[in-house]
């Protein structure tokens, strides 16, 4: 009887994942300041990833110097919209702040990483900007333009899910989570409107509002509009999502 214990190999390599941060301005404290909440870095970590949190910048040779350094792109979320001339329309009523400065940055950054078809992950805001680099459009404010829409910006706590959306079959997301229902939070006022080039709706909630996209022409593009990353205990099949872009980020660079 061999009482030896099983050697593996080496743990798969952590692949190199840029992460984009919040911004606030200065206030109280005398100086701006980038923000992540934790459960981003924590996801990726748990899912075999090594996150790196990424200072802005308006240099497009900085901007390629961290994609060269990186597998994968995480565009986070945060309270505030994409300037509706991003995607050719004035501002209407319902329209929330903007942070021009954060949206440029990252609008470079993920076209960079599109054009070298590096694997990116669009977390709500994320999501919207995905749309918007490929073309798309959005509602600047459900509760005023899509008729008969639920809730979509839910006031209990984050780590338990708002409402359900269908994951269609045959999608990266699929894969990833299972098709069909799945609960998911809820933290948005904006959503996809016009789908751009390329772009397969891939979850939508009961009311119609579009949940999840994909890319069909890169390896892995996909934006979801609600935040796995905050359920991950709570119902871990979320997980999913963060281990498939980990794990594409980590085939990037082979």
């Amino acid at each position: 009887m061999n009482n030896h214990p099983r050697h593996h190999g080496p743990a798969p390599r952590r692949p190199n994942i840029g992460i984009t941060p919040d911004w606030s301005p200065a206030g109280e404290q005398p100086f701006a300041r980038y923000e992540l909440k934790v459960p981003y870095a924590d996801a990726v970590l748990r899912a075999g990833g090594l996150p790196f949190v990424l200072p802005y910048s308006d240099e497009p040779a900085c901007v390629e110097s961290y994609l060269d350094r990186i597998s994968g792109v995480l565009v986070t979320g945060g309270a505030f919209d994409i300037p509706p001339s991003a995607y050719g329309e004035d501002a209407r009523e319902g329209l929330g702040a903007l942070k021009e400065g954060r949206t440029a940055f990252e609008a470079a950054l993920m076209r960079g990483a599109l054009k070298r078809n590096m694997p990116v992950l669009g977390i709500c805001g994320g999501m919207q900007l995905l749309n918007v680099i490929l073309g798309g459009t959005l509602y600047q404010d459900i509760g005023r333009e899509v008729e008969g829409a639920r809730e979509h910006e839910q006031k209990h706590d984050r780590a338990h899910p708002q409402h359900p959306v269908d994951v269609k079959n045959g999608t990266l997301l699929a894969e990833a989570v299972g098709h069909g229902q799945l609960m998911v939070n809820s933290t948005h006022h904006q959503s996809v409107r016009g789908v751009g080039k390329d772009v397969t709706i891939t979850a939508a909630a009961p009311d119609g509002v579009v949940e999840a996209i994909e890319s069909s022409v890169h390896t892995f593009a996909v934006g979801v509009q609600w935040h796995p990353e905050y359920m991950s205990t709570t119902i871990p099949v979320h997980v999913g999502l963060y281990k498939a872009f980990v794990q594409k980020a980590r085939e990037h660079r082979r």
